[in-house]
């Protein structure tokens, strides 16, 4: 039987941190995901107006049954197809967390992945995503989305600055000639 070398236990062990640190994140988010979900289905989501926070931010009900921007949403059976999509990149970033070292790639991914689940739990109960967050200012309006989009635009944000910080390290770390 062979034993792995010192720097190679060191390592796993490492990778073996990263993923409770990346699944704990997961979790919290979608924690955080049902719970705001379960106070605004209480507060707002029989109302038939928005909710005026801000000059520039309400509270709406809007059922997305399809992807960003309501893209896709006259899919037939278009809430199974996009929640089997959901999963398998939701199990492929699941690999992913078990490989990293960083704490900032593994709460980039935990944040993504908290996120999916978090949409895939709404399409698979309403056949839709439950999307609340509405901001509007200067004659520009967004596209109604919800906390599960918000961790998945932060966990993304975070991997592309997280590469771009490696990739100026190692740069930086290569010899001249």
């Amino acid at each position: 039987m062979a034993h792995l070398s010192l720097g190679h236990q060191r390592a796993r062990r490492s990778e073996a941190v990263m993923t409770r640190f990346g699944v704990a994140i997961a979790a919290i988010a979608l924690l955080l995901i049902q719970v705001t979900q379960q106070v605004l289905f209480a507060t707002i989501a029989g109302a038939k107006a928005s909710v005026v926070v801000t000059p520039f931010f309400n509270l709406v009900t809007v059922w997305n049954p399809g992807i960003s921007f309501g893209m896709l949403q006259d899919i037939s059976n278009g809430q199974w197809i996009l929640s089997a999509v959901a999963m398998l990149i939701v199990a492929w970033l699941f690999v992913w967390l078990r490989k990293v070292e960083h704490r900032s790639t593994a709460l980039a991914l935990g944040l993504i992945i908290g996120g999916a689940i978090g949409n895939i739990i709404d399409r698979i109960r309403f056949s839709a995503v439950f999307d609340y967050l509405d901001f509007h200012a200067f004659g520009y309006h967004w596209p109604a989305f919800n906390l599960s989009d918000s961790f998945i635009f932060i966990g993304v944000a975070l991997l592309l600055f997280s590469a771009l910080g490696e990739a100026k390290t190692s740069s930086l770390q290569q010899p001249t000639n």
